[in-house]
């Protein structure tokens, strides 16, 4: 391997811990929440909250730190999202009670919404030729259902041997090494004309402060109003309040983007014809893995009288095909394109839920013919779903534009879960639940077939090319 090439490993690698780091930090405290619930006196709708309070934070800032990186450069705000994330991190592992550990938490959150966009900004400038990028993001892509399966899987061992405050070590590892070794490993952010006191500078329009407000609010509202549909009805005040005003807030940042000059998310970015349904596959496969983690583990935990360490290891095949199946989805899309490996992988996915609403919730089914088949299934399918869409979703974004796709990405990973969860937990049963997330599954990919099919450009009768055709390893 040459010294270019060495470099560019080193540093995906370095972008893939922070990247895979951030999901952890969101799962890692699921399975030790009754440990932490007893250590400080906390009821279930405290839990909730604490639970959720790093992704409220991290979907709502989202948009806004994808923006900063695409004006500041991505690097620039990749070390200033690491200071954050790191010190929120260990204030949450030194958090004396529950107001310290949710307000670390929040932080925490925010440091994340900084991070992912940047390090996707820096990935483009790391491999800068579309070829070389598209196989990155094909990689990409799986890193977030690794750091949630790592989630599950570390915080059980982790919190079984010693304390759940240790399972903040990880993200305290990966800060500092990212700290230490980023100025060597990652590229500097490219120059900009318009940082200079030249004529761009004049006329380079302000931040648009006013949707970031709007946005950063409306959607933590509505993530906040979605987590309240856990131990309460949808017609509670609370609920209706909350998702009203999201609504309202929304709408407002809707029609401010249509008046500034450079919006936070320009209107038309999220409509593209290939766009719209990669970021549904995107969340729905993400709703889909996240669902299966929270309702497998209750019922490990409730029904079969598991252990959390237990629980956690009955995930070990989930992660082994997630890994071997990430491994295949680079050259698969080299090979097919984008389009069919995530029409495949979402069909795969969505048989494998189908398997474990049929069987997974079965208290007299042992362990293997229960679960074995589908925790294999989904994993593979949802690499491909999430490895096909990411590189769909990306392709023609301009340079300038690589945070806002992060932002956007990111967005769609984080509050596909939390919506598609509050809704399928209305059905009161899981297996229910989980047969509605195949549907979806299914669906997405007969709408993925049709609306991504490559089509003759704009003015000319030529066909865009049906996928990137990429090297060999990012």
């Amino acid at each position: 391997m040459n010294p270019t090439a060495r470099r560019g490993a080193q540093g995906f690698a370095l972008l893939g811990a922070v990247q895979t780091s951030l999901i952890f930090t969101l799962t890692a405290i699921a399975v030790p929440l009754p440990q932490i619930g007893r250590e400080f006196g906390l009821g279930r709708a405290d839990l909730v909250l604490l639970n959720a309070a790093y992704g409220l934070s991290f979907a709502g800032l989202l948009l806004f730190g994808g923006r900063l990186a695409d004006r500041s450069g991505g690097r620039r705000v990749l070390s200033t999202g690491l200071l954050l994330f790191g010190a929120a991190s260990l204030a949450s592992a030194l958090a004396p009670d529950h107001p310290a550990l949710l307000a670390a938490r929040f932080a925490q959150g925010a440091g994340a919404a900084l991070l992912a966009p940047a390090a996707m900004a820096v990935l483009r400038t790391l491999f800068a030729e579309p070829a070389a990028h598209a196989r990155a993001l094909a990689t990409w892509s799986g890193l977030s259902v690794l750091g949630a399966t790592a989630g599950n899987l570390l915080s059980g061992v982790i919190s079984a041997a010693a304390s759940w405050r240790w399972t903040f070590a990880v993200p305290l590892a990966v800060t500092a090494a990212a700290l230490t070794l980023g100025p060597r490993l990652l590229p500097a952010d490219p120059a900009r004309d318009d940082r200079r006191h030249g004529p761009r500078a004049v006329d380079r329009p302000a931040l648009d402060l006013p949707g970031a407000v709007l946005a950063t609010a409306g959607i933590t509202l509505a993530g906040y109003g979605l987590v309240l549909t856990e131990d309460r009805p949808w017609s509670s005040p609370a609920v209706v309040g909350a998702l009203v005003g999201a609504a309202t807030l929304l709408g407002a940042f809707l029609l401010v983007e249509l008046r500034v000059r450079d919006p936070l998310l320009p209107p038309g970015f999220l409509l593209h014809r290939r766009r719209a349904p990669a970021l549904t596959a995107i969340g729905l496969t993400a709703a889909g893995t996240s669902t299966t983690f929270v309702l497998l583990s209750l019922h490990l935990q409730q029904q079969r009288g598991w252990s959390p360490l237990a629980t956690s290891g009955a995930f070990l095949p989930f992660a082994v095909a997630l890994l071997g199946s990430g491994r295949a989805t680079g050259p698969l899309i080299g090979r097919f394109g984008p389009r069919r490996v995530t029409v495949v992988g979402l069909a795969v996915a969505a048989t494998g839920l189908l398997l474990l609403a049929a069987t997974g919730f079965d208290p007299g089914l042992p362990y293997p013919v229960a679960l074995l088949p589908g925790l294999v299934l989904l994993p593979a399918g949802a690499a491909g779903s999430f490895a096909g869409a990411v590189v769909l979703a990306a392709q023609g974004v301009p340079r300038d534009r690589s945070g806002l796709a992060g932002g956007v990405l990111n967005t769609a990973m984080e509050l596909g879960p939390t919506l598609v969860l509050a809704v399928l937990l209305t059905t009161g049963s899981d297996s229910a639940s989980l047969a509605l997330a195949a549907a979806a599954l299914a669906a997405t990919a007969l709408t993925a077939a049709a609306m991504t099919r490559p089509g003759p450009r704009a003015g000319t009768g030529h066909r865009t090319p049906a996928r990137p055709r990429a090297p060999a390893g990012p």
